[in-house]
């Protein structure tokens, strides 16, 4: 039987860490080794008793590096994955790279010159790794009809709709979902009139390739995506709707175990599938 995967949460007593706590906890192939969360009041909680799930002897720290560390002593192939703040990410990936701990990111909000830069430290390292901008498989199969509609219709607009926390705009689901459209290298939504717009950012932001984006924050939403491709006489939408966070986990456990096995950076979850 092959070993357990160490497996390090950061972000371990927020939303989506605590899932990621109870899924890796529960599985027969993972081991628990490390929960870390920025706040120092909840130093040496227990992190199965802050998530709702019972002990885990597994207390919580503020000290990412001497948890990473302690990661790599252990049986197997260390993985951390990172469900944290754009502001943080970096640096966190960065450190589990450098201390040889495989990195499965949530966290969105990278630049691409940010996921460029990892993505070459991790080839020297020789360490697998993976960026995933949305763990459900539903997302993507939606990016994957959208790449096939997108050969048959000119004009697309993406609307994305989260909770009102979420701290980063547009999603990075969106703008991965633009950049799977713009890997045609074709000019999207070519203008028939000249728009002006009356209040600035009406018409969201747009990417290079001419598609627009749009973002939505309100209260009682979770994740939400809508991929609208329209044609003179027709609209084609495509929709993605998430009702609980237990619907990212087998992703993230699929991705946990995939990343041991891969020698590179991934950007996609569509890349360990």
């Amino acid at each position: 039987m092959a070993e357990a995967i160490p497996v390090v949460v950061v972000g371990a007593a927020g939303k989506m860490g605590r899932e990621v706590v109870k899924v890796v906890s529960q599985a027969a192939d993972m081991n628990l080794v490390g929960a870390v969360e920025r706040d120092p009041e909840m130093e040496g909680q227990d992190i199965g008793e802050v998530a709702g799930y019972g002990e885990l002897e597994v207390p919580l720290t503020t000290d990412l590096q001497a948890t990473l560390v302690m990661a790599t002593q252990e049986r197997g192939n260390p993985v951390m994955v990172d469900f944290t703040h754009p502001d943080f990410v970096y640096e966190n990936t960065r450190a589990a790279i450098a201390y040889g701990v495989r990195p499965v990111i949530g966290t969105t909000g990278l630049s691409n010159e940010q996921i460029q830069d990892l993505a070459d430290f991790a080839d020297k390292a020789s360490m697998g790794g993976a960026i995933i901008p949305n763990f459900s498989i539903g997302v993507i199969l939606m990016q994957q009809a959208a790449v096939q509609a997108s050969r048959y219709f000119d004009h697309v607009e993406i609307i994305e709709l989260h909770h009102n926390q979420k701290a980063d705009a547009p999603s990075g689901t969106a703008v991965k979902t633009a950049e799977l459209l713009g890997e045609f290298g074709k000019p999207y939504n070519p203008p028939s009139v000249e728009e002006t717009e009356k209040m600035a950012g009406a018409r969201g932001s747009q990417t290079q390739d001419g598609i627009r984006i749009h973002s939505v924050r309100l209260p009682g939403l979770l994740a939400h995506q809508e991929i609208i491709f329209g044609a003179p006489g027709q609209l084609y939408t495509l929709r993605h709707d998430t009702s609980d966070r237990a619907s990212f986990m087998p992703g993230v456990l699929l991705a946990i175990r995939k990343v041991v096995e891969i020698k590179n950076l991934v950007y996609g979850l569509e890349h360990l599938l």
